[in-house]
């Protein structure tokens, strides 16, 4: 066991000070005086379902090393079990969540109409995209992320010319015992995703897509998992940032836009109205408006939030895509109702 004396801890207390007062220095004022009230709380607690694991906690990390002395908490899952965390805690009146993330942007509704939600408007958010410069009008919540969600093959077993190329190619029965998807269940991009393939085609989608015995996992990004282990051939509405990561890495994969439209899902992110640490929350929706947010995800081939950090590397320009996603409203109710249709189709 390491034993520190009393010089050795002095030192760190002290290197932590003078670390965390350059810092400050170094601050636009919005966020120095937030940062002052942010070190005495120490620490936050993110519920997130937005990224992946190894994406959120470097988040964390630049967060961090952005303003010492103040630790992220990354509790990281897929967004229908954040969800069901967080609801876990209010129904407990147990406050642990400071800021709660999640790619299923009904969610936002729900909480908003039982006044979960501490309005906060981040200095920051006037330099994100237009777009979702103002994702809640009275600003109870702000954008986190964008994703794009498609399609993917590992190019081992499939030829580009005979991958598919629109959501309905999928129902081929060449396809049958070749497929990857994520469970509304459990990803709100998924459940998402279910509510837009119902609004284009109705459920017989569905119903056909269960006839090729698809490989289900929980997160969108399981597919990708599949694929690199040659399990499965196409994965199906699987996000861009995670398939390009896995590119990056040395996988055979290769993404489609659907000739149809892309998903997109700009995932919210709220501060809890009874959050243990409200500046440090503050402080955490300021940083992930800001740039520095923006510059780690794009390491990990997220989209970014801001005009003043590029696309990452491999992605088409939003502006090239074809997009489409569901309304607030047919997200708020759709995605329960497909959940449930989900398993009566296909068991699980």
């Amino acid at each position: 066991m390491t034993r520190f004396g009393r010089r050795s801890v002095f030192a760190i207390g002290f290197g932590l000070t003078a670390a965390a007062r350059a810092a400050a220095e170094a601050l636009p004022e919005h966020e120095r005086a937030l940062y002052d009230a942010a070190q005495r709380e120490g620490e936050l607690t993110w519920y997130t379902g937005q990224f992946s694991a190894e994406t959120s906690e470097a988040v964390g990390r630049a967060f961090t090393e952005r303003y010492p002395g103040v630790r992220v908490n990354v509790t990281r899952s897929t967004s229908q079990v954040a969800y069901q965390r967080l609801s876990q805690d209010m129904r407990a009146r147990t406050a642990q969540c400071d800021i709660f993330a999640s790619t299923n942007y009904g969610h936002f509704s729900v909480l908003k109409r039982q006044e979960a939600l501490l309005r906060f408007r981040p200095r920051n958010a006037d330099g994100l995209l237009e777009s979702i410069r103002h994702a809640d009008p009275e600003d109870f919540y702000q954008a986190s992320y964008i994703g794009l969600y498609m399609m993917a093959f590992n190019t081992t077993r499939v030829n580009e010319a005979d991958a598919p190329k629109a959501w309905r190619d999928v129902l081929d029965p060449r396809w049958r015992d070749q497929l990857s998807v994520g469970h509304p269940g459990y990803s709100g991009a998924i459940g998402l995703w279910a509510v837009q393939m119902r609004k284009m085609f109705t459920w017989d989608y569905f119903t056909q897509l269960e006839r090729n015995r698809p490989m289900i996992g929980r997160s969108s990004q399981d597919p990708i998992t599949t694929l690199n282990a040659g399990e499965r051939a196409v994965a199906v509405a699987a996000p861009s940032a995670t398939t390009l990561l896995s590119i990056s890495r040395g996988n055979p994969l290769k993404l489609i836009y659907p000739t149809d439209g892309t998903l997109l899902v700009s995932a919210p992110a709220a501060i809890l109205h009874n959050a243990p640490h409200p500046n440090a929350a503050k402080l955490f929706q300021e940083f992930t408006t800001g740039p520095g947010y923006s510059q780690v995800a794009r390491r990990y081939f997220s989209q970014s939030l801001r005009p003043d950090v590029p696309p990452p590397e491999g992605s088409r320009p939003l502006a090239e895509v074809t997009l489409i996603a569901p309304t607030l409203a047919e997200a708020e109710t759709g995605v329960p109702e497909v959940r449930e249709r989900w398993r009566d189709t296909f068991g699980v």
